[in-house]
């Protein structure tokens, strides 16, 4: 355990095998398995079939009862959080996401990959007005689309329907993730509104479940 928070396995994770571990502690197997179990129990080691067991990263929260940006909400915890821009580009909106920004037709689709100490947490897709296509690459990277909203159309959302349900992952998500095709992932649908009720983000967010939780803090009535 103690190796595991110093970051000895890092950047994979990977753990040494039961036999290894054996080995090295003079133990059985069945005591290693034991332990192991104890450890995936506690959240601190994860298995994947067919790869060997793995140390967990450190759990990122996200609250659900306070509407700010996704990497916001990463760098709040004190967290190396980064963003890699993967895809910027005018696009005819689909009819969903068109229907949420009439009269638009076009939009602004970004495809970022949100990094918790270099390593992916969540795949983020986002349509966003048009206006906002003047944006170089370079300052999409690195600043949240509601830091962009604040800026280019004078006021940043004021409200937002958030959705949570699991997904498997296909192949472009498991690529971009390094995960395994078909791998569990949260998935985070967040539409955000001007105060005008206009709206001003449609965003899906597919977030590795091992890494990440949602929260909400709640009162009886």
């Amino acid at each position: 355990m103690e190796e595991m928070e110093a970051g000895l396995y890092e950047p994979t994770g990977r753990l040494p095998s039961e036999a290894e571990i054996g080995d090295r502690f003079g133990v059985s197997r069945v005591t290693v398995r034991l332990a192991l179990d104890k450890l995936v129990q506690e959240g601190a080691v994860v298995r994947k079939q067919g790869k060997g067991s793995y140390a967990a990263g450190r759990q990122v929260r996200h609250g659900l009862d306070t509407l700010r940006s996704f990497h916001e909400s990463l760098k709040l915890q004190g967290l190396q959080a980064t963003m890699q821009l993967l895809d910027k580009r005018v696009v005819v909106l689909p009819e969903e996401v068109r229907q949420r920004f009439a009269p638009a037709v076009k939009g602004l689709l970004l495809q970022r990959l949100h990094l918790v100490d270099g390593e992916p947490v969540a795949l983020g897709e986002s349509y966003l007005p048009y206006k906002l296509h003047t944006y170089d690459w370079s300052e999409v990277e690195r600043r949240p689309a509601y830091s962009l909203l604040q800026d280019k159309m004078g006021e940043g959302p004021t409200r937002a329907d958030i959705a949570i349900r699991a997904q498997a992952a296909d192949e472009r998500m498991a690529t971009a993730l390094k995960i395994p095709v078909g791998e569990a992932l949260l998935v985070m649908r967040r539409t955000s509104y001007f105060g005008s009720g206009a709206c001003c983000d449609h965003s899906h967010f597919y977030v590795r479940p091992e890494r990440y939780e949602f929260v909400l803090s709640s009162t009886f009535r």
